[in-house]
């Protein structure tokens, strides 16, 4: 039996490499993307250390021909892919909607939604070359309570995230693929490491708003992922798993 193949976009760093770690961890050869090429490189050479098949390619995401030609390549190379994680993501700054420019507005949509859309279209085909073929969305918060000051649109690509997850799941269920989405809190990443350099006590008040009390680390986003790829979550699809410590709630 070949081993298992698993794609993880913008996975040269926080929690993106920490997946890409653990399924390389549990037998996957892992292909990481990104567009940062020679920290790329970097991150293959660390996996490899760890005795991790682990192989990078450089691709923008929100670019759809550079998406398709790039994932081809990557399904043609072992003949199938057995998961797709749509990690690739993120904020992309602040605007209120009344000043929201349409190239602002755009960018948003194309790196949470077009990305994972764009990505999963080209991989399903190879998915459907193995058996137990599986994607992974990620969502937020935000796409429940519409995000902070200046992050609606945010919230909105993500609510687009949480529906694309549902309809890929029904799309693709009579082929065996299942599609879900992690929803992960305030994970302690160098995402934040800013205003954790320069507003420490903002940093740490975002705790008093965690059930737990605690930010997340990367690798329990990265547990629940390798939960769902694998066999033991083989009837769940078309969820959606908090990663937040509670944090949904609020207090």
């Amino acid at each position: 039996m070949s081993k298992k193949i698993a794609l993880v976009t913008g996975a040269t760093g926080g929690i993106g490499f920490q997946v890409a770690k653990r399924l390389g961890e549990d037998g996957y050869t892992v292909v990481l993307n990104g567009i940062e090429d020679d920290k790329g490189a970097e991150r293959v050479e660390e996996l490899a250390a760890l005795g991790i098949e682990a192989e990078y390619y450089g691709f923008d995401v929100t670019n759809d021909e550079a998406v398709t030609e790039n994932v081809k390549a990557i399904g043609e190379k072992y003949g199938q892919i057995d998961a797709v994680i749509n990690n690739a993501g993120g904020l992309g700054g602040r605007s209120p909607m009344e000043e929201m420019t349409t190239e602002f507005y755009r960018s948003v949509m194309a790196l949470n939604l077009d990305s994972a859309f764009f990505v999963s279209r080209a991989a399903i085909p190879y998915l459907k070359k193995t058996t137990g073929g599986s994607i992974v969305n990620y969502t937020s918060n935000a796409a429940w309570n519409a995000g902070g000051p200046g992050a609606g649109i945010y919230g909105v690509s993500k609510a687009a995230v949480n529906t694309l997850t549902r309809a890929l799941a029904k799309e693709l269920a009579p082929a065996g693929i299942r599609v879900n989405a992690v929803s992960p809190g305030t994970i302690d990443t160098p995402f934040h490491a800013q205003i954790k350099a320069t507003k420490p006590e903002v940093f740490a008040s975002w705790k008093d708003s965690i059930l737990l009390g605690r930010l997340g680390q990367p690798e329990e986003v990265a547990s629940v992922v390798s939960f769902l790829v694998s066999e033991d979550a083989s009837f769940i699809t078309a969820e959606t798993v908090q990663i937040g410590g509670g944090q949904a709630l609020g207090i």
